[in-house]
């Protein structure tokens, strides 16, 4: 697998008029993924550790997951069609019957918001690395050069 994808991570969260701009990359591209608003609210709070006294969607998954003894291995930004990212999210169960892995098809907010929360890691497709523009310069702070 580590020939066919790119390690990123979740580079900032810049707030829009309408919705959340999530960057994502590493040193050499980094590239946007627009979300709800919320979602990009809930996504921030997980990279800072602060979570709400109550567990949101997320936090419930997570929780599921954990009865039943499933780990988050990794998520995968796949594809891009029609302007809409496609992510894949990986599972791992390991119980007396053996070792399960699944993949499940998510939204990239979804992979994201629970990446940031258990600190898995987020790859993306070579072949889609390579081919999406590089929006770091919208990221940079202004006081740099």
């Amino acid at each position: 697998m580590k020939k066919n994808v790119v390690q990123v991570e979740i580079k900032g969260i810049v707030p829009t008029n309408a919705d959340a701009a999530i960057f994502v990359g590493n040193d050499k591209k980094s590239f946007v993924i627009y979300v709800e608003q919320s979602m990009g609210e809930i996504i921030n709070m997980f990279l800072n550790n602060i979570h709400k006294e109550r567990p949101l969607t997320h936090d419930l998954m997570l929780n599921i997951f954990k009865g039943f003894g499933i780990e988050v291995m990794h998520v995968i930004i796949c594809e891009l069609k029609n302007s809409t990212y496609y992510a894949r999210l990986y599972l791992k169960q390991q119980n007396e019957l053996g070792t399960k892995i699944v993949e499940l098809d998510a939204r990239p907010s979804d992979c994201l918001a629970i990446a940031s929360n258990v600190k898995c890691p987020i790859f993306v497709t070579a072949s889609l690395f390579e081919q999406i523009e590089d929006m770091s310069q919208f990221l940079k702070n202004p006081d740099q050069p």
